[in-house]
């Protein structure tokens, strides 16, 4: 598929979206069109699979019988395979396009809310007792077809269900010919669109493509494999796939999530861009509170937490051994070192963990700079510090951080620090970094070259010094002189100014006399 065919795809896709716009909030329309174009890929893949399997019987999936015998012995078999390979199962009345098409034809047979509730359940059933049955529990939950901001009545539901199923069905996916990742790519396409709609509700979800670009290349840099990646606060899944896309392979995906609907949106994010159900395990909790994946290490973590969210800070955290080492717990009102310290715990000593901090993890005393402390002074495990724009996320306009970790530093002796907060795009809404920026900051921490005004290695020394304090601007000295003002030469321009005036006045004047009227520039009584 062509750049060109791929932002078609995603042109449709939106102008689908919006059937659903001015129905509900933003939030609520995006779980639904995202849920059915899930549904229509999970059925093109079934379709996919099964007439595969049938190739020797020389019968497509549709043409099955499903009343007779034989047709049943023939769907329990494909069944049996499609749960192992796809993690699923789908009948061909119950696949997307059957069920649009009756929607469409009209009749006694289009009214479908009902089937459609009924085959969303099916999937997740049919995955009972099985592998997948953790990666399908309760997925499409969000999805309530009963909902008045539907319509008034059934009829009305059912006919705007229709209406977006039957758009949706005229859109060839091509997951026989194309990367799967196109339609992951649009979907990620949608969810940007949604976010940037969502406001402050956007940051539980969605990290801006170049800051997840950012740190996915920051936790793969000199890698081609990964063994494993991590995302504690994974949202929609993004920075995870964004991983993915910077190595040749990844062998396994971990996060956790605590907003049920980005949990679901994250686990259908995975399927959807071709990650096989084994390869994932995405959990839905509180990370700080109930931490899911504490028996692993992970040679990658990314992260954009929640800036400055409360936490327990129960103080039988202090035995616990993501904590106790550092003798002092992050606030209450600020969990972000709480993050930083469950994250630590969790990387393997082979591993880069890039993370998105607010710049009061810097600089912040008390218990803040305790930690911070321990974290340089006695681990040793900061490698880099880069300071990003304002007005970058979605929701805050606040300018952030990016800090990275490594247990095993080859450039021990000092920190990088790296300026960015100067260079990216003004847009009308949101600032954007552009890809030579991206590259700037990338290649600026592989070789960790100082630039005048931009970075700096910093000796662990001076980091005592200023008393851990790691303030950008203590560090790289951004301050530009003003250019100096040639008095005599503003005083020359200003008389300049004063006789052009002069000679103007006189001019409107001898206007004024002409045409007989008072000069308004007269202030002689």
């Amino acid at each position: 598929m062509t750049s060109a065919q791929k932002q078609q795809l995603e042109k449709q896709l939106w102008n689908i979206a919006n059937t659903l716009r001015g129905k509900m909030d933003a939030d609520e329309f995006r779980d639904y069109i995202l849920g059915f174009i899930f549904f229509k890929y999970l059925s093109e893949k079934m379709l996919l699979e099964a007439n595969k399997l049938l190739e020797e019987d020389a019968i497509e999936y549709d043409e099955i019988n499903e009343s007779t015998q034989e047709g049943q012995e023939m769907l329990e078999a494909i069944k049996e395979e499609a749960l192992d390979s796809l993690g699923y199962f789908l009948k061909p009345s119950e696949l997307f396009h059957s069920l649009a098409a009756r929607g469409r034809n009209g009749g006694e047979n289009s009214f479908i809310l009902e089937d459609l509730t009924k085959v969303l359940n099916s999937i997740e059933q049919s995955t009972m007792g099985t592998e997948s049955e953790d990666d399908f529990d309760k997925l499409f939950e969000d999805l309530d077809l009963n909902s008045t901001k539907l319509g008034r009545t059934t009829e009305a539901k059912n006919e705007l269900i229709s209406k977006v199923l039957t758009h949706l069905d005229s859109i060839d996916f091509a997951l026989a010919d194309s990367d799967a990742d196109v339609l992951g790519d649009a979907y990620e396409y949608l969810i940007g669109q949604f976010a940037s709609g969502a406001g402050k509700k956007a940051g539980e979800f969605y990290t801006p493509q170049e800051v997840s670009k950012i740190l996915a290349k920051l936790v793969t840099a000199d890698k081609t494999k990964l063994k494993n990646v991590y995302d504690p606060t994974c949202g929609s899944g993004s920075l995870l796939l964004r991983v993915a896309k910077e190595v040749k392979d990844v062998s396994e995906f971990c996060g956790q999530e605590l907003n049920r609907t980005t949990y679901n949106l994250a686990r259908m994010n995975m399927i959807l861009h071709g990650v096989h159900y084994k390869k994932f395990d995405i959990q839905q909790e509180d990370t700080l509170e109930h931490p899911q994946h504490l028996d692993k290490r992970f040679e990658a973590i990314v992260a954009n937490p929640p800036f400055s969210s409360q936490w327990s800070a129960n103080q039988l955290f202090m035995s616990d051994d993501r904590f106790s080492q550092y003798g002092k717990l992050a606030p209450k009102s600020k969990a972000d070192f709480a993050f930083i310290q469950h994250m630590i715990y969790q990387l393997d000593d082979n591993g880069t963990m890039a993370v998105v901090m607010p710049h009061g993890v810097l600089f912040r005393g008390a218990a803040e700079g305790h930690i911070r402390k321990y974290l340089i002074e006695n681990r040793n495990y900061l490698d880099a510090v880069i300071g990003l724009p304002s007005n970058i996320f979605f929701g805050t306009s606040i300018p952030t951080s990016i800090l990275v970790f490594k247990k095993c530093r080859k450039n021990d002796e000092s920190i990088l620090f790296i300026d960015a907060s100067n260079d990216f795009e003004k847009n009308k809404n949101q600032n954007r970094l552009r890809d030579e920026d991206i590259e700037k900051i990338i290649n600026t921490y592989k070789s960790r070259e100082e630039i005048e005004k931009y970075s700096y290695n910093a000796p662990l020394k001076e980091i005592a010094e200023n008393d851990f304090n790691l303030n950008i601007p203590r560090y790289i000295d951004t301050f530009e002189e003003e250019e100096i003002i040639d008095i005599d030469a503003v005083a020359q321009e200003i008389q300049e100014i004063d006789k052009d005036m002069e000679s103007i006045d006189k001019e409107i004047a001898g206007f004024c006399e002409e045409l007989g009227i008072a000069n308004p520039f007269n202030t002689k009584s």
